[in-house]
């Protein structure tokens, strides 16, 4: 049995297919696998740089404190020994023994690297280990200038000694706070130059302050300086990350992204008719993802292409067919002289009209379906509320001697398909439609429903049937094979090709067989066309 109506088989290409197996992904970080990588490379340089630092300020806040204990709990040591009898001298009022509390502070008592220093009651200084010891601290003397040179004073600059006269002043008031019994601490800046970190511990006789331990250490620095340098390799290390970084960025991000667009410009300059990296394509990240879907695209459109050109070939052969009759009649037609042979060319040229102009309407439908099929959304649809209207109409609308329309009672259960209801219902009014056209006189068209995981409708008639061998051909654009008698030309053969690609559009299938008897006699043809639904199984 052919089709009515029918359109051209709908293309389907075999990439679309393959992008809807299921495709295995690997476990991705953050949802994106190459954007874990770029974000783990980059923030690695920068945490191991920022860590290195943050290290080294913690620590050299922590040196300085722990110098501060260090210093505190040997001036306190010192302290209780300077208040010993034998080094203050006077009653009722003791005050030091200057020359008993200079021996204290020997290099045995005062490490190397340090300086203490006493202060009297009045602030005045009374010992300094650098005086009475062998600890003299100081810079190396520079290399020996020809004579006559300039003196220079320049040695330091302005802003050192500006640091000096404040330390200057800090310490002043370190040790005047430390004469009111209070142990204090501080850093400050020497005379060289150098960062101090010193404490002031006073010095009691019972509860009487007879002066200031002060107690200093310039090691800071060279500490710091240590430090500075050990950072160093960290640094090393974040900017290799950072290079190293940069350059698999650049052959794994930026090197495909530029294949792909020098691909894609071959394209669009008719060089190629589809984007084919494989090397790309199998990679497992958004670059392979990428990769595939502009293939996949490529190859939709490049078969799309291929399927535009066979419609335009067909649209071609089928619309020359009826402009030769047309134009052999008008040849014709001067050349007859007879009334009833002129009728016969009249009426020949009226039904091949009638016949290009309903291949105009057809393919012109046909050519707009694609665009009304993503012109709309789709939604939750009833099935079978729509095949009831469907059939509704015919029943209105039927004639006397022709076959009539019957819908079978609607099962249990929920029957609703995702889609949309225009482009549906032009199916089943194709299909319909199509079996009408094959019945005879006062025949009966018979619309079925059932439902299992899918949905299934089912159109039934009681004509010729459908050759075996043109069970698939009647899907094809143009195809009709019409019985004895029924006029030529009445159908474009469009009807079913447009049902076939609506039906693949919304995910289903449609397919076409003969009703047989008990004794093997084709007794109709039936199309069933199965739509996925929407809930899963009916429980």
């Amino acid at each position: 049995m052919a089709s009515a109506i029918d359109t051209a088989k709908a293309e389907r290409p075999d990439a679309l297919v393959e992008d809807a197996r299921p495709r295995r992904r690997l476990i991705r970080f953050g949802g994106s696998r190459l954007g874990g990588f770029i974000l783990v490379l980059n923030l690695l340089s920068l945490l191991i740089l920022f860590g290195g630092a943050l290290a080294l300020n913690e620590w050299r806040t922590g040196l300085i404190e722990a110098r501060q204990e260090s210093l505190l709990s040997q001036a306190e040591l010192l302290a209780e020994v300077l208040s010993d009898q034998k080094y203050t001298v006077g009653e009722p009022y003791p005050t030091f023994n200057e020359e008993q509390a200079s021996q204290v502070l020997l290099d045995k008592y005062v490490p190397r690297g340090q300086r203490a220093r006493i202060h009297d009651v009045d602030g005045f200084p009374v010992a300094d280990s650098y005086v009475v010891s062998e600890n003299i601290g100081g810079q190396p003397l520079p290399p020996a200038r020809p004579a006559g040179s300039p003196v220079r004073s320049d040695r330091l600059t302005p802003r050192q000694l500006q640091q000096i006269e404040d330390a200057r002043g800090e310490l002043g008031e370190e040790i005047a706070l430390a004469l009111e019994g209070t142990p204090q601490a501080g850093v400050r800046v020497s005379e060289s130059g150098e960062r101090v970190v010193s404490v002031s511990f006073p010095i009691r006789h019972v509860q009487q302050v007879l002066g200031v331990l002060t107690i200093e250490a310039a090691d800071v620095d060279e500490i710091l300086d240590d430090q500075r340098r050990a950072l160093m390799p960290f640094a090393l290390v974040a900017l290799a990350v950072n290079l190293i970084a940069s350059l698999l960025l650049h052959l794994f991000v930026a090197r495909p992204v530029m294949r792909l667009s020098a691909a894609a410009d071959q394209v669009t300059a008719q060089r190629a008719r589809a984007i084919s990296l494989p090397d790309l394509e199998d990679r497992k990240d958004e670059i392979g993802d990428l990769a595939r879907s502009l293939e996949s695209m490529t190859d939709t459109l490049s078969t799309r292409m291929d399927a535009i050109e066979r419609f335009a070939a067909d649209v071609s052969h089928e619309i020359k067919n009826p402009l030769t009759s047309i134009r052999s009649a008008l040849e014709t037609l001067d050349l007859v002289k007879e009334q009833s042979q002129r009728d016969r060319l009249t009426a020949l040229l009226q039904s091949d009209v009638k016949r290009l102009d309903r291949l105009i309407t057809d393919i012109s439908n046909a050519s707009r379906l694609d665009a009304e099929l993503s012109r709309d959304r789709p939604r939750s649809i009833d099935i079978a509320t729509l095949l009831g209207d469907i059939v509704g109409v015919y029943e209105t609308t039927s004639r006397p001697g022709e076959a009539q329309v019957v819908l079978a009672p609607r099962p249990e259960g929920m029957l609703r398909v995702m889609g949309q209801d225009g482009p549906l219902g032009q199916v089943f009014r194709n299909l319909i439609d199509n079996a009408r056209s094959f019945s005879p006189p006062g025949g009966e068209v018979r619309v079925s429903i059932r439902r299992d995981d899918r949905i299934h409708i089912r159109v039934e008639d009681d004509g010729p049937g459908i050759p075996p061998e043109n069970l698939e051909t009647v899907f094809e654009r143009f195809y009709t094979s019409r019985p004895k008698g029924t006029a030529f030309g009445a159908n474009s053969g469009l009807g079913l090709s447009i049902v076939r690609q609506i039906v693949e559009s919304h995910g289903g299938s449609v397919v076409a067989t003969n009703r047989s008897g008990p004794d093997g006699k084709i007794m109709g043809a039936a199309f069933e066309v199965t739509l996925p639904a929407v809930g899963g199984r009916r429980s």
